[in-house]
């Protein structure tokens, strides 16, 4: 008999979790599943606006970390490595619904002092007006943007998981903020996007 049947779900820590799925433990699996499943759903949601593909991105994602556990080495936690799982899964998802995310002539970029210069007016702007300007920029900026404002990646992981440069990640989300910021200028000067 399994340890698992003698220790109740809440004193199981990650790493014992962890080491019982890597052991194909159906009970751990369900465990981490049930830890991790709301928040991972969340994040696939973000990505599709559909509760559908959502859940689609989520469970498919949950599917890989397991097939992929030996893959897992303790760097990050293993809530961090799951969401850049559902990321990627979310990211391959939209792409193979034939949304084009990048086209980029990267001949044409701006100077990296002006990849600061990006302000909105926190007091004036909410959070929702924020996502909902994000969601309606073109494709090609609205992932980047999506990863390094509101998943808070930096540049090369971005281009990790785009399978972009680091350069092109730069310029995209420059100029997706960019248009980010114009929108909400219009939104504040009651002009609309």
């Amino acid at each position: 008999m399994s340890f698992m049947n003698y220790i109740t779900p809440s004193i199981l820590d990650n790493k014992e979790l962890i080491a019982e799925c890597r052991k194909n433990s159906r009970k751990a699996q369900m465990l981490l599943y049930n830890k991790y499943s709301k928040g991972m759903y969340y994040v696939a949601y973000r990505f599709f606006k559909d509760s559908f593909l959502a859940e689609e991105a989520m469970q498919e994602s949950f599917i890989k970390a397991f097939a992929k556990l030996d893959q897992f080495t303790g760097d990050v936690t293993f809530g961090a490595w799951l969401k850049r799982i559902v990321i990627n899964k979310s990211i391959d998802m939209l792409k193979a619904r034939k949304l084009d995310t990048i086209a980029l002539n990267e001949q044409v970029m701006a100077t990296p002092e002006e990849y600061d210069n990006w302000e909105v007016d926190s007091n004036s702007t909410t959070a929702t007006e924020i996502k909902l300007a994000i969601e309606s920029l073109p494709e090609k900026y609205k992932f980047p943007v999506h990863l390094f404002l509101l998943e808070g990646y930096d540049h090369n992981e971005i281009a990790e998981i785009l399978n972009i440069t680091p350069v092109s990640s730069r310029t995209l989300v420059h100029r997706g903020k960019k248009r980010l910021q114009e929108q909400l200028k219009h939104l504040k000067d009651g002009t609309g996007y």
